[in-house]
């Protein structure tokens, strides 16, 4: 087994702690990376929170990883030591499922393995990017190019993906316009992703002492979601809708807003269920649907992109100790747009 250390939560509602641990043993397609950064998702603070139900204890979290590789198994072709990757949601799955053969490995209906919270092949707890090192079939593991801000591109691999993906598979581009709603870790990725994909892009916010941001952002247009008389101006305005807000809210205004034939995209995973007139969608022919992060072609895809286009997040770079206190800030919005841990602080 390989020594690893980094930081746990032992027990619900508990606070995340330095932890030592093992790792698996380099298998033949394995890589050994050693963690030089990684994302905070509000994703990881749901699971260490148990809002899901679904949180193993110990946990260590973590799903937006950079680092180097530090050792290669015998079979490995595509990597070799010193290479800078990346490690997304998940380390592996069946590859033979109808999921897997079809680009879809982060649906895998047999054996998927998540990056924490989950369990691997063999049959051991997987545990996170808050950590010292971490071990990852080659196939989920991504190149990524060093002419990029390191630090920027680990959120890359789930806000960044998680955007992404719902705009290639729309073919959102040239000739569309789209409301991004929310500015947090996941919209303002949505708003560099459509601009540099060339659609026209309104950002629409709670929050009028965004309209600044925005538009550094590339952002053509701003919209107060609070002030009816810019959303009625906005009706039958959009192709498309990209909702990237966490919290529970209300859809049916951004409906209104959907040309006929609009698609309103969902990627914000708010916890209660959504009431929507039927008559909402009846008319317009409009499409409700929602996007999870991305297969191993599109994430690829995606850093590629970046790397083409020289985009990454807007981050503020954490030491580990603080862990905790940045849960909180998050929680209050207090983050512009990313926290992410430098590993050299553990």
């Amino acid at each position: 087994m390989i020594a690893a250390k980094g930081y746990a939560v032992q027990n619900i509602n508990e606070k995340l702690a330095p932890w030592n641990f093992e790792r698996r043993e380099l298998g033949n397609h394995d890589v050994q990376v050693q963690i030089l950064y990684c994302g905070v998702c509000h994703s990881d603070l749901h699971t260490i929170t148990n809002h899901w139900g679904n949180a193993v204890f110990p946990l260590v979290p973590g799903h937006e990883i950079v680092g180097k590789i530090i050792a290669v198994g015998s079979h490995i072709q595509k990597f070799k030591i010193g290479d800078a990757v990346a490690i997304g949601t998940a380390v592996d799955s069946c590859r033979t499922c109808e999921e897997c053969k079809s680009g879809h490995e982060q649906f895998c209906e047999v054996q998927p393995v998540a990056t924490y919270n989950g369990v691997g092949k063999d049959g051991q707890p997987t545990y996170g990017g808050y950590s010292d090192t971490i071990v990852v079939n080659e196939d989920f593991t991504f190149h990524i190019s060093e002419k990029l801000d390191l630090p920027a591109v680990a959120p890359l691999l789930c806000a960044g993906i998680t955007t992404w993906s719902p705009l290639r598979k729309w073919k959102v581009g040239q000739g569309h316009k789209i409301a991004v709603v929310g500015l947090g870790g996941l919209g303002h990725l949505g708003v560099k992703f459509a601009v540099a994909l060339g659609a026209e892009v309104t950002v629409i916010s709670t929050s009028p002492d965004k309209e600044f941001a925005a538009r550094e952002l590339g952002a053509h247009n701003f919209i107060v979601s609070k002030d009816d008389a810019q959303m009625k101006s906005a009706y039958k305005t959009f192709d498309f809708v990209l909702d990237t807000v966490p919290q529970d809210h209300d859809i049916n205004p951004y409906l209104t807003i959907l040309r006929t034939d609009g698609t309103y995209i969902n990627v914000g995973l708010p916890p209660k269920p959504w009431e929507v007139s039927s008559f909402s969608l009846v008319v317009g022919n409009k499409t409700i649907t929602g996007s999870g992060v991305g297969g191993l072609k599109e994430v690829q895809e995606m850093l590629d992109f970046c790397s083409e286009k020289n985009i990454v997040s807007d981050i503020e770079l954490i030491d580990i100790k603080d862990i905790n206190e940045a849960f909180l800030r998050m929680e209050k919005g207090d983050v512009r747009y990313r926290f992410v841990i430098d590993m050299k602080t553990l």
